[in-house]
């Protein structure tokens, strides 16, 4: 029976050998990861993204604080991919470059497919390419019986990683979590941009909820499944219980003082009222680790639940 550990060895012995690549490095999860990683001193932290400025704004952050190196570069062009891998030849490579908003790609749903979709298959080939240890998959809640455009390019980019032709050199492992505070657009920021210029809060409906955590617990986490990872699994972030965004939105206009109320507005295509973190399936093969659920690959054993 295959059983998993946290491993003994500390996240910087681990990485402080390793050259990572963080794709989507300018974004919100992926400048997160990359700020986590400098503090563990890697061999080399490579930053690459497409947004010129984002990249510029996080090197200079970094670039006293380990050894760091950029890259302008979008996943969408394969030779670029090509070209990076084997320049760097990375051990570890962090994708979080994606489309994630949910209403932007219900409108472009092209735009999500090159992007999470085809983005994904160039950056898979370089790494297979250049037998990269290790690739860690930024995957979604909204991959989970996917009902939006989003989700369902997620849930594509999770089998991609996944297939069984993959399990050689490189080891993949996907990393699946709901909102993180403060995420680009995820709905604590926006609450706080509405309370600022003294505006009424939006929820889409009462019953809606979502799952949320600190940006860099996920982080914590992230590179907690990377040490554990095998090849082969789905890492759930354990997120805790679901809240209500009605509730929230009381909350942060109580602790703000301020004489607001909320305004409904209705629910987007492709939303869902509550998200899932496993399907059913998923659910029954998952072990639990502190703060992850580990679901193995199909034909492993499972067993038991350890806390």
């Amino acid at each position: 029976m295959q059983r998993f550990h946290t491993s003994s060895v500390p996240l910087k012995h681990f990485f402080q050998n390793k050259i990572c690549i963080v794709l989507g490095a300018a974004g919100s999860i992926g400048s997160a990861l990359c700020r986590r990683l400098a503090k563990l001193k890697p061999k080399k932290l490579v930053l690459l993204d497409y947004d010129e400025t984002g990249i510029f704004d996080i090197y200079e952050e970094l670039k006293e604080k380990a050894n760091v190196d950029y890259v302008i570069a979008n996943i969408r062009d394969a030779d670029a991919m090509f070209d990076t891998f084997g320049w760097y030849n990375p051990d570890i490579v962090f994708h979080a470059a994606a489309y994630k908003h949910i209403a932007l790609m219900e409108r472009y749903p092209e735009e999500a497919r090159k992007t999470n979709v085809e983005g994904l298959k160039n950056v898979i080939d370089a790494a297979i390419g250049t037998k990269t240890e290790k690739f860690i998959f930024i995957s979604s809640d909204k991959a989970v019986n996917p009902t939006c455009v989003m989700g369902k390019t997620k849930k594509i980019g999770e089998e991609l990683c996944l297939e069984d032709k993959l399990f050689g050199d490189t080891k993949f492992i996907v990393v699946r979590f709901g909102n993180v505070m403060p995420s680009r657009g995820s709905v604590v920021p926006i609450f706080q941009k509405q309370i600022a210029e003294g505006k009424n809060l939006t929820v889409t409906d009462r019953k809606m909820k979502r799952y949320f955590m600190g940006i860099y617990d996920a982080v914590e986490l992230v590179l907690r499944a990377t040490v554990l990872g095998k090849g082969g699994e789905i890492m759930v972030l354990d997120m805790g219980e679901e809240v209500y965004i009605e509730k929230l939105a009381k909350l942060m206009i109580k602790l703000s003082g301020k004489d607001l109320k909320i305004r409904y507005t209705k629910v987007q295509k492709g939303e869902k009222y509550a998200e899932e973190l496993m399907t059913k399936d998923e659910a029954a093969r998952a072990i639990k680790q502190k703060g992850l659920w580990i679901i193995p690959p199909r034909d492993t054993n499972s067993g038991e639940t350890e806390e």
